[in-house]
C-alpha cells in the first residue's frame, strides 16, 4: 500500500504518502513522558498528534482526505487514534477534512486461551492482562466515547476492536486474517511443526467463527480464512481474494461509496462489495492465501500437505461433512 506503481498498489500509488515508524511500543497510545520514576518515554499518541501538526504545514491543509493506515499495534493504534486526528483536524479549522481508518490485524478478541499461563511476558500474557498491564505504564488515551461505555479503570476494553469500533465516528475498514498468527500466540497456540492435536485444531476453528461473528456488523472489512499476520504491506496484498474480490478493488468500492454517500446517500453500489468475510470453517480453506512454509524446512506446502501437517484428519472430516473422504480431498484442493 506504500507503493508508488500502479501495478503493486492500484488505487492509491499516486496518494501522498507518510510512514510513521512504531517506536513507542504502546500501541499508539501513550502520553507518558520520560520521569525520575519512569525511565522510558510511552508517546505513541502524541506523536500522532504532533506528526499531523507538521503535516498540515506540508499540503495536509489541502487534502479532501486523510487516510490513516496501519498493522497488528498499528491497526489497534488506527482504532484508537482515528476519531482523536479528526478532531485534531476539526479543531484546528480543517472540518472540510474527511478522516478515515484503515486497520490492518489490529482486531484482536480477549477470548480465553487455549493454555492459561502466568503473565511473566508478553508471550505468554493473555491478550486483556497485556493491556490492562500496559494501559497503566504507558499512561494510555482511549477515545472518550469508547471510554464512557466502561466503568473507570475498565479502560482496556477500548482495545479490541469489536468493543471501540461501535463508538467510532469516522468510517474504517477492517481488514483480518480469520486465523491471525499473532492472536493463536497469544492464545498458547503454537504452531511448531508437530501435529495439532484435537483439541488445538477445535480451538482454531472457533476462534475463526468467534473473529467472524466479531465482524458480522462491521461496514466495511475483508476476512480471509488464513493462517497469517499484517498484508497491506506485504508485496502479495493484490493477490488474496474473498468471494473473488482482491483487497485493493474492496479499498474502492469503499472509498467509492463514501464518496457517493457523501452526495446522496444512497445504498452500497452494485457489483462493488465492502463487506467480505470468507465463510469456509478452517485456515488456508481459501485457496489464495498466501503460501505456507514449513517453520523447519522453510519448504512451500500445499493446502492438502499443511492439513495433514496440521493433525487434520481426512477421514474423520468427511465422515463429519458426510462426504466421500476422495471428494473432500477435491473440494479441498480447489478452495471450495
Amino acid at each position: 500500500i506504500l507503493s508508488s506503481q500502479p501495478e503493486e498498489n492500484p488505487h492509491w500509488w499516486n496518494a501522498n504518502m507518510v510512514f510513521i515508524p512504531y517506536c513507542s511500543s504502546d500501541v499508539w497510545s501513550g502520553a507518558s513522558s520520560k520521569s525520575e520514576k519512569n525511565e522510558y518515554a510511552f508517546m505513541g499518541a502524541l506523536i500522532i498528534q504532533e506528526v499531523i501538526k507538521e503535516l498540515v504545514g506540508k499540503g495536509l491543509s489541502t487534502a479532501k482526505v486523510l487516510l490513516l493506515a496501519g498493522s497488528s499495534a498499528g491497526g489497534t493504534g488506527v482504532l484508537l487514534n482515528v476519531d482523536r486526528v479528526a478532531e485534531q483536524l476539526e479543531e484546528m479549522g480543517y472540518q472540510g477534512i474527511q478522516v478515515r481508518g484503515l486497520a490492518d490485524s489490529g482486531w484482536f478478541l480477549d477470548n480465553k486461551q487455549y493454555r492459561r499461563t502466568d503473565c511473566i511476558d508478553t508471550i505468554t500474557c493473555a491478550p486483556t492482562e497485556a493491556i490492562r498491564r500496559g494501559i497503566r505504564y504507558w499512561n494510555g488515551i482511549v477515545p472518550e466515547r469508547c471510554k464512557l461505555q466502561f466503568k473507570e479503570g475498565e479502560e482496556w476494553n477500548c482495545f479490541f476492536g469489536y468493543k471501540i469500533y461501535p463508538t467510532l465516528r469516522c468510517p474504517v475498514f477492517v481488514v483480518q486474517w480469520l486465523f491471525d498468527e499473532a492472536q493463536l500466540t497469544v492464545d498458547n497456540v503454537h504452531l511448531t511443526g508437530q501435529p495439532v492435536q484435537e483439541g488445538q485444531w477445535l480451538y482454531i476453528q472457533n476462534l475463526g467463527r468467534e473473529l467472524r461473528n466479531t465482524l458480522k456488523d462491521v461496514t466495511a472489512s475483508f476476512a480471509p480464512a488464513c493462517l497469517s499476520h499484517e498484508i497491506i504491506t506485504r508485496n502479495h496484498w493484490t493477490d488474496i481474494q474473498v468471494k473473488g474480490t482482491s483487497l485493493p478493488r474492496a479499498l474502492h468500492c469503499w472509498d467509492r461509496s463514501l464518496h457517493e454517500s457523501n452526495k446522496n446517500g444512497k445504498a452500497p453500489l452494485k457489483g462493488c462489495p465492502i463487506h467480505l468475510i470468507d465463510s469456509c470453517p478452517w485456515p488456508h480453506c481459501n485457496p489464495s492465501c498466501p503460501t505456507i512454509r514449513d517453520q523447519f524446512t522453510g519448504q512451500e506446502m500445499n493446502v492438502i500437505q499443511f492439513l495433514m501437517h496440521m493433525g487434520f484428519d481426512v477421514q474423520k472430516m468427511a465422515q463429519q461433512q458426510g462426504l466421500e473422504p476422495s471428494k473432500l480431498l477435491g473440494m479441498l484442493s480447489s478452495g471450495n
